[in-house]
């Protein structure tokens, strides 16, 4: 085999993996099921392809649950005016956004509401869900 051919197969890979790793919002979030999370944040993750928001919710039974929520990427909140230092733990934040498929405590998140009053976006550009109002 040429190392050109070789090298345009090694190419291939390493351009679908990422590809691979990327999923559309309808495989795994449900757009009939809007969520407003109102919680305490533990955790927020800068990471790519989506950053990811960790919130302390409490029930209407007293129980208090975890809830991952998904966002845009890093690059992507930054453009939006986020900034990391905007998500402070302990802070009291309110998510929209739309519940996992498989029922669990994860979301897509479409804002994020800080006890000051500033929103902002936080949804991958092309979510699938529909239109906030």
């Amino acid at each position: 085999m040429k190392s050109g051919s070789v090298l345009a197969i090694l190419a291939l890979v390493l351009i679908a993996v990422p590809a691979a790793a990327h999923h559309s919002f309808a495989a795994e979030f449900d757009s009939s099921k809007p969520v407003t999370l109102t919680g305490k944040l533990t955790k927020m993750e800068w990471t790519n392809p989506h950053g990811w928001i960790f919130l302390d919710v409490t029930g209407t039974d007293g129980k208090v649950v975890n809830w991952a929520i998904e966002s845009g990427s890093p690059n992507a909140l930054i453009r939006r005016g986020l900034r990391p230092a905007d998500f402070t733990l302990g802070a009291t934040v309110v998510v929209k956004g739309y519940q996992a498929r498989n029922g669990t405590p994860t979301a897509n998140g479409t804002s994020v509401t800080f006890a000051n009053g500033k929103n902002f976006f936080l949804g991958s550009p092309n979510t699938g869900a529909p239109e906030e109002k």
